[in-house]
């Protein structure tokens, strides 16, 4: 499987249990999440994503927002079409 694939399935496996976890859990997974999310993914975008991650956990109520698998929208959808166009209008 590829290791694209495989980001894709722990993001949906961490987001559940994001949204699975109640408010004193969070404390607990909130910098555990921000951890695990700077290790998913390399440089600026994991330290962003990672803080992004901690803040979205800690605050009350905002457990339903899927940010492993936004990140991996961005990162793996998003950015990559952003690439694909700037090929084009440099070609």
């Amino acid at each position: 499987m590829n290791n694209k694939y495989k980001k894709l399935i722990l993001s949906i496996i961490f987001d559940g249990i994001g949204m699975a976890t109640l408010l004193p859990f969070d404390i607990i997974w909130a910098p555990l999440s921000g951890y695990l999310m700077t290790r998913m993914y390399a440089g600026n975008l994991g330290k962003v994503a990672g803080i992004v991650s901690f803040l979205e956990e800690i605050i009350p109520f905002s457990n339903m927002i899927p940010t492993f698998t936004l990140i991996w929208i961005y990162n793996y959808v998003i950015k990559k079409e952003n690439k694909n166009k700037e090929a084009k209008v440099t070609a």
